[in-house]
């Protein structure tokens, strides 16, 4: 599934089950919350904190999910073409950052 139609199918979610969109600084908290939920078990999990035993069984793609769930309501609402975007933006990274990280001493 492209992105298109991923932004297709939130709407019709949004408009058959979720009654309405919430506005858009209601959707940049939830988005920030989510990406904490994110942050959590990327730290725990493969960073240096201890899992603890209620984080054991956080479904990481889950989270993942509900990260893009609400950036595609965000940009429903805002009028932005995720797709057209995202095509433009790794044509920009594929022009610009094409020798980048292969030259960056870093990486090697």
């Amino acid at each position: 599934m492209n992105l298109k139609d991923s932004q297709l199918e939130v709407d019709n979610w949004i408009k058959n089950h979720g009654v309405r969109y919430f506005n858009e600084l209601t959707n940049m908290a939830q988005l920030t919350e989510e990406v904490g939920e994110v942050a959590r078990i990327i730290a725990r999990r493969y960073g240096e904190q201890s899992e603890k035993e209620s984080d054991k069984n956080k479904d990481l793609g889950e989270e993942l999910a509900d990260v893009v769930f609400v950036v595609l309501c965000l940009a429903n609402q805002t009028g932005i073409d995720l797709q057209e975007a995202f095509d433009k933006k790794l044509d920009l990274k594929s022009s610009r950052d094409k020798d980048r990280h292969k030259n960056n001493e870093k990486l090697k």
